[in-house]
C-alpha cells in the first residue's frame, strides 16, 4: 500500500446499522429501477415492440431479472464500501480514507442518476441517440465508481463488472436500434 494511503478497516461501531444500512441501499437500487420502469411499461408493448430489432434483442422478458440482480449486486457494493470505516487520522491530518471513500460513493450516486436518466429519454422521449449518449456516460461513471471502490473493496469493484458489461450490452443495442430505426 503506498505510504499516503490510509488503510480501511471495518469496525463493530457500526454493526447494529449494518444491517439497516444494507437494507436501505438495497430498498434504494430497487426503488431507482422500479421508479424508472414507470417510464417504460406503456412503452414497451407500443413505441417498443414496434421497433425494427437486431438479431441479439433479448426477449423483453429477460431485462426485468437482469436488472433486479444488476441492482442487487449494486446495492451490495455500495454497502460494502460505506461499511468501510476509516482508520483513525492523526487530529491535524486530512483523513485521505474518508475522502476516498466519499468520492466513491458519490461517484456511486452519479452513476445511478445517470442509469435512471437513460429509461425515460429512450422510453418516454424516444432518443434513441440521446440515450446512446447517456448510454456512453453510464458506462464511463461506472467505470469510475469501480476505479474509486476497487481502492476500497475489490469485491465492491467486481461486483459492478456485470452491470458495467450488462451497459456494454445495452450501448450496444441501443445503436443498433439507432441504426436501424
Amino acid at each position: 500500500m503506498p505510504e499516503h494511503a490510509t488503510p480501511l478497516i471495518a469496525t463493530g461501531a457500526r454493526r447494529p446499522r449494518r444491517g439497516l444500512a444494507l437494507a436501505g441501499m438495497v430498498l434504494l437500487c430497487l426503488a431507482v429501477g422500479a421508479t424508472a420502469s414507470l417510464f417504460s411499461i406503456r412503452e414497451i408493448p407500443t413505441w417498443y415492440a414496434g421497433l425494427t430489432k437486431p438479431s441479439f434483442n433479448p426477449p423483453n422478458w429477460v431485462f426485468a431479472p437482469v436488472w433486479t440482480t444488476l441492482y442487487l449486486l449494486m446495492a451490495v457494493a455500495a454497502w460494502l464500501v460505506w461499511q468501510q470505516v476509516p482508520q483513525q487520522a492523526e487530529a491535524w491530518d486530512a483523513n485521505p480514507g474518508e475522502t476516498r471513500r466519499s468520492d466513491a460513493l458519490r461517484a456511486f450516486w452519479l452513476q445511478l442518476v445517470l442509469n435512471f436518466a437513460w429509461t425515460p429519454v429512450f422510453f418516454r422521449l424516444h432518443q434513441l441517440l440521446a440515450a446512446a449518449m447517456v448510454l456512453v456516460v453510464l458506462w464511463l461513471a461506472i467505470a469510475v465508481t469501480m476505479a474509486l471502490f476497487a481502492r476500497i473493496s475489490r469485491v465492491a469493484a467486481l461486483l459492478l463488472a456485470p452491470y458495467l458489461a450488462w451497459v456494454t450490452f445495452a450501448g450496444v443495442l441501443n445503436l443498433a436500434l439507432v441504426h436501424l430505426n
